[in-house]
């Protein structure tokens, strides 16, 4: 679970000004979209488990 840990970080040299603005932003929003993927496999998971747990073998 490292992965969650990960945030965006500010690139430490400023050139280029408006383009290390659009590449932070950019990383930024790919590990959100990652992040998003993830908590919704997750969430389908524990649903999954939650309701053969339920149901059982009746």
């Amino acid at each position: 679970m490292a992965e969650a840990r990960m945030y965006c970080a500010i690139p430490s040299s400023k050139k280029g000004g408006a383009t290390a603005g659009k590449g932070f932003t950019r990383r930024c929003a790919k590990l959100v979209k990652e992040q998003r993927a993830r908590i919704y496999i997750l969430r389908r998971c524990a649903t999954m488990l939650l309701c053969w747990y339920i149901h059982g073998d009746d």
